[in-house]
């Protein structure tokens, strides 16, 4: 079994009963805001991006517990941000220093790897794929943090169709999105790249660490047709 099957469903609840609950539901949206501030500081013209959110959401029995994912262009790569392992909406935790799970996820994703009639295919994936990684840390509360890797023993690629030589990820911190400051407390910007099997067995049996393999990488950016490094 590989780690993105290790995820639980919550108890479904009745339509009606979600219904009345969505309804009532006026949260404040502190937490959503300052996250999106801040990639509008990044990118200034980026007003309205893409973005994927969910139908159901995960407390009222949905299967994705990220309430959104949002992705930002540029000529070169596409940056997605999800909202929800922080508390996006009013504070709920007990720990004022610490929002939430104290991370949400980014992803850059280079463009030219990417067939034009597979672009929203290709996006859904990784949305998919971060949907099911923040599936772990809800169910099972384990976090997911900078210098850390992913290794998922998958033998076919991350991409859409499965034919990228890249199979996890090592994670790092966004270099341009630092950590927040919000009314809900701090939030850590937790990068995924994609790495190929060797790179990762080569962390995982410590050959290197995560930042010597970022290194090696000489990028941030998730370029689906690459080589391994090694």
């Amino acid at each position: 079994m590989g780690l993105f099957d290790k995820f639980r469903k919550k108890e479904e609840k009745p339509q009606e009963e979600a219904d009345e609950m969505i309804e009532l539901q006026k949260p404040e949206c502190s937490g959503w805001d300052a996250i999106t501030a801040a990639f509008e500081e990044l990118y200034p013209d980026q007003k309205n991006p893409k973005h994927y959110g969910v139908l159901v959401p995960w407390e009222l029995g949905g299967d994705d517990p990220l309430t959104g994912i949002s992705i930002y262009e540029t000529a070169e790569y596409y940056h997605f941000v999800t909202y929800g392992l922080s508390e996006i909406f009013e504070k709920e935790t007990d720990d004022p220093e610490i929002s939430g799970y104290g991370m949400e996820f980014t992803f850059r994703l280079k463009r030219s790897c990417i067939a034009p009639e597979d672009e929203d295919g290709e996006l859904r994936c990784v949305c998919s794929i971060l949907q099911k990684v923040a599936r772990i840390t809800f169910s099972n509360g384990e976090l997911f943090r900078a210098d850390e890797y992913i290794y998922t023993g998958q033998t076919t690629g991350i991409d859409l169709h499965q034919k990228s030589a890249l199979t996890g990820f090592i994670l790092v911190a966004d270099k341009d999105v630092k950590s927040l400051s919000t009314p809900n407390g701090k939030v850590d910007f937790v990068e995924f790249i994609g790495c190929t099997d060797d790179e990762l067995l080569a962390v995982k049996n410590k050959e290197m660490t995560v930042t010597e393999l970022y290194s090696k990488l000489g990028s941030d950016v998730t370029d689906y047709g690459r080589s391994s490094v090694l």
